[in-house]
């Protein structure tokens, strides 16, 4: 009776794994920009966990994922401390903030910073922006949105 039992459960752990496959291949492969251009720190991390469940459900083998910020939302990746050096209200990239970051990024997501905000609220990419470099950063982030839908992503707004 008792292996009976045993036998029911793992076929039921085995049912909700193999559904969970198929639920994420079911989707299939995406392209999908996020826009953040807001500096609310709730609103922020809840895109955050947005993005973190979107890769959940379809896998990060099967997402090209951005995330384009400008305007105020740049403050997600400025070090609190670093703001009064910036034309910039606030800066979000707490320690909290940074892991979240840091684990999406080891998912493969990519984080688009606009330079017209980098220029225009005099921040220093290396040193205000947690893990940020030249590299991730756009001429436009209005610019770098439409284009990317142009080819192909889906734009979200979180």
């Amino acid at each position: 009776m008792k292996i009976i039992r045993i036998l029911q459960c793992t076929m039921v752990l085995l049912g909700m794994v193999a559904f969970s496959i198929a639920v994420a291949d079911s989707y299939g492969k995406q392209k999908v920009v996020y826009h953040i251009n807001y500096d609310n720190p709730k609103t922020q991390a809840g895109a955050m966990r947005n993005i973190q469940n979107h890769i959940n459900a379809v896998g990060a083998e099967n997402l090209d994922l951005k995330v384009v910020l400008h305007g105020k939302g740049l403050s997600l990746l400025l070090e609190p401390d670093l703001a009064a050096e910036t034309k910039l209200p606030r800066g979000n990239a707490t320690d909290d903030m940074q892991a979240k970051i840091s684990g999406l990024k080891d998912q493969g997501v990519n984080f688009k910073v606009c330079a017209n905000t980098v220029k225009g609220k005099k921040i220093d990419i290396a040193e205000h922006l947690y893990d940020s470099s030249d590299g991730d950063v756009v001429p436009s982030g209005v610019a770098e949105l439409a284009k990317l839908q142009a080819v192909g992503y889906t734009y979200i707004k979180p």
